[in-house]
C-alpha cells in the first residue's frame, strides 16, 4: 500500500509537469474535433494533480508510521518484559481455601503477563502483537511462559511461582456474624533471556 501511494504520487507529479503544448498536441492527435483547452484549465489541472500527489505522499508516510508501530524493537521488548516481571513479582491474592493455588497459571495468567508487558511499553511501541505462551509441564503452583513479540528477535522466559504467605492470612467477617479465614498467596515472577 505504501509503495502504491508513493508511486501514484510520482505519476501525478510527472503529469503536472507535462508542458501544455505537448498535452495539446497529444489531445489533438487523439481527438482532433475536441475544443481547445485554455491556459487557466492547465493551471487548475496542475494544482489539482499536485494536491492529490501531496495527499498521496502524506498518507504514504502515515502508512510507514503505522507499519513501524505494529512491530516491536528488541529494546522495547527487553525493557517491557523486565518491567512487567518486576511489577508482577510480589503481587498477592487471597483464597478461602488453603493449599489451593488461586487462579489459572496456564492461559489465564498468560493474559495477565501480556497485559503487564503492554502497560510497560513505551509510547512508540505497539501494544498488541505480544504473546505469552505457557510451556509444559506445569505444577499447580508454578509455570513457565515463552514471551515473544512481532518484529523483535529475542525471546524471553518468564517463571511464575505461587507461594503461601501464612502471616498474611486474615479472618474475614461473615454475613451472619461468623468469620472465614482468607489465605494469602504471593506471586514470585522472574524473567530471563531465551526460551524456557
Amino acid at each position: 500500500m505504501t509503495f502504491l501511494l508513493f508511486a501514484g504520487s510520482v505519476v501525478l507529479i510527472l503529469m503536472a509537469c507535462a508542458k501544455a503544448d505537448r498535452v495539446r498536441s497529444w489531445r489533438e492527435s487523439v481527438n482532433p474535433s475536441a475544443p481547445p483547452v485554455g491556459d487557466i484549465d492547465f493551471v487548475i489541472a496542475r494544482v489539482a494533480l499536485l494536491g492529490m500527489a501531496a495527499l498521496g505522499i502524506y498518507f504514504g508516510f502515515q502508512s510507514i508510521s503505522v507499519s513501524k508501530d505494529a512491530h516491536w524493537s528488541n529494546d522495547e521488548l527487553t525493557n517491557a518484559v523486565r518491567s512487567a516481571a518486576d511489577s508482577l513479582d510480589g503481587d498477592s491474592t487471597y483464597s478461602p481455601y488453603e493449599d489451593d493455588t488461586p487462579g489459572d497459571l496456564g492461559t489465564g495468567y498468560a493474559l495477565t503477563i501480556e497485559d503487564a508487558i503492554a502497560q510497560h511499553v513505551g509510547n512508540d511501541a505497539p501494544r498488541p502483537a505480544v504473546d505469552a505462551t505457557p510451556t509444559s509441564p506445569e505444577d499447580s503452583n508454578e509455570a513457565y511462559y515463552n514471551i515473544s513479540a512481532e518484529g523483535a528477535a529475542p525471546a524471553f522466559c518468564m517463571h511464575v511461582k505461587v507461594l503461601r504467605d501464612k502471616p498474611g492470612d486474615y479472618e474475614a467477617p461473615g454475613i451472619a456474624g461468623g468469620s472465614s479465614t482468607q489465605y494469602k498467596y504471593v506471586f514470585r515472577v522472574a524473567s530471563s533471556a531465551g526460551e524456557c
